[in-house]
Formats: C-alpha cells, sequence, structure tokens
C-alpha cells in the first residue's frame, strides 16, 4: 500500500498569497494599485459567496477591489456598457465577471467575455487569451488550470515525459490544462464522455486530473501505483457535504499524492486570479 501525501490547497495558497502581498506592498511604493473590478449580475446565492471569498482574498493582500452589482434583469447593452466603462477605467487592472449569468442573459455569455478587454481578462478566457496560450505567448491564464500545475509542481518539479491524463475537455478547464501539461513536456491524453474504456486511460497516467463534475467518479482500480491526482470536481452530495470527482477515501493508499475537496484546488484559483490582477497591473504600468 502506497503512503498517499495530501496536497493541501489551503497551506500553498496561503504562502502564495504571502508573497503576492509583498509584492503589492512593492509596487505601491512605486505607486501601482493593482485593482481588480468583479460585476455580479442578479442574487446567485453561489455566486455571493464566490465574489465575497475573492473580495477578502483582495484585502488580504492589499489588492483593491471594486464591487460592481446588477439586478438580475439588467439589459444586455447595459451590462457592455459596464464592462465597457472598466476597460476605459485606467485604475481597473483586472475585469471579472462572475459566471453564471442569469438565464436570461445566458445567450450571451460569450459576447460578455469577448467584451472584456484581454489585458485585463483576469478570468483567462478571452478567445485571444486561449489563443495565445496554445501559441506558447504572454497572456491571461485561466486560474484554475494554473492553479492545478502550481499543486502538481509541488510534489513534482519536472514533469518532462510524465503521462498526463486529463478528464474533461471544456473550454473553462481540460483545454487549457492540457496546453499548460503539454508546455511542461508531458504526453497529453484528453478524456471525456466518449472515451471508450476510461479506467484504462486513467490506468495509464502518472499524472491524474479529474473534472467532470461527477461525484465520486474516480476509482482506486482507475489509478496508477504513486499516480498524482488533482481532483477539480466540487459536488454537493445529499448529505449536504461537498465531494469531489474522485472517491477519495477509495483512492488514498494508491495515490502518491492527491488533492482533497474542499481545500484542494478551490483556493489555488481564487489565488492565481490575484495573481493575474498583479500581472495585468504591472504590465499596464
Amino acid at each position: 500500500m502506497t503512503t498517499t501525501d495530501i496536497i493541501s490547497g489551503k497551506e500553498i495558497s496561503g504562502r502564495i498569497k504571502d508573497e503576492i502581498a509583498a509584492q503589492v506592498t512593492e509596487l505601491n511604493t512605486r505607486d501601482i494599485f493593482p485593482t481588480l473590478a468583479v460585476i455580479l449580475v442578479g442574487d446567485d446565492p453561489a455566486s455571493h459567496v464566490y465574489v465575497g471569498n475573492k473580495i477578502k482574498a483582495c484585502e488580504r493582500t492589499g489588492i483593491r477591489s471594486i464591487e460592481k452589482k446588477l439586478d438580475a434583469d439588467v439589459s444586455k447593452d447595459e451590462l457592455l456598457s459596464v464592462i465597457a466603462e472598466l476597460n476605459d477605467d485606467p485604475a481597473v487592472h483586472g475585469v471579472l465577471l462572475q459566471l453564471p449569468l442569469p438565464e436570461a442573459l445566458q445567450p450571451y455569455t460569450n459576447e460578455m467575455i469577448d467584451a472584456i478587454s484581454p489585458d485585463k481578462d483576469v478570468d483567462g478566457l478571452h478567445p485571444l487569451n486561449a489563443g495565445r496560450l496554445v501559441a506558447e505567448l504572454d497572456g491571461m491564464v485561466p486560474c484554475t488550470p494554473q492553479g492545478s500545475l502550481i499543486l502538481i509542481k509541488e510534489k513534482c518539479a519536472d514533469l518532462s515525459g510524465k503521462h498526463a491524463v486529463v478528464i474533461g475537455r471544456s473550454l473553462l478547464f481540460g483545454k487549457p490544462m492540457a496546453q499548460l501539461l503539454l508546455q511542461q513536456n508531458c504526453t497529453v491524453t484528453m478524456c471525456h464522455s466518449r472515451t471508450q474504456d476510461l479506467p484504462a486511460m486513467c490506468r495509464q497516467a502518472d499524472i491524474l486530473v479529474a473534472a467532470v463534475g461527477r461525484p465520486k467518479m474516480v476509482k482506486k482500480d482507475w489509478v496508477k501505483d504513486g499516480a498524482i491526482v488533482i481532483d477539480v470536481g466540487i459536488n454537493r452530495q445529499e448529505n449536504g457535504k461537498l465531494c469531489g470527482d474522485v472517491d477519495f477515501d477509495d483512492v488514498q493508499g494508491t495515490a502518491g499524492a492527491m488533492t482533497p475537496v474542499p481545500g484542494g484546488v478551490g483556493p489555488m484559483t481564487i489565488t492565481c486570479l490575484l495573481q493575474n490582477t498583479v500581472k495585468a497591473a504591472i504590465k499596464a504600468a
């Protein structure tokens, strides 16, 4: 039986936040004040919690934050004009549109993302930033894949030649994650709902990243002995507790290292959002 190291995103993100705070203090002496604007449309309870956490993280690191709260029935044009106003404001370095949007605006989600200036797109979702990532040019990288890579590298600094399997092909996570792993010279296999014999594919992985949104789907017989397992899923169980896409208790003792849910990838997402905001502020200066 393998001893499984638990990769604490909470601990690692705390360390990085201290580094960000020191960097922000230094930038302030040069009259650079990194500022993040968050747009929250409607009153989705989960979105309110996420935005609250982002603003708290900004406070902790000295990043300024602006919250733009809009009613759920705001028109498409009104939302676009708020985005345009933030794009044009030189004091704002990062613009984040909290998703999902209310139902009436959901058909325009891509249009809203496209409207955010690529240089202020701290979520890394603008097509221009997606293209920069593929072309290995400097740009804004989506926060969750970026945070996941930091966690993987905590356990294995040199990923060259490792076989990484990513379950999930979303634009938000799976595709950028695969690109980041390719840049680390991994051999990358992307799996999804149509993959044949998914467990056999996963068993080949030195690094297994699960992002499908299916509670406890990955079992120990899917995992190669000693593999690094990153669980991006966050699912609420019937008992109200959160769990990931990996069956944590089952996989423990087979994986060499793995992230818990909660306390794994989640804290890293917000930390990378702060990093992107500081990067945008430095670039603007």
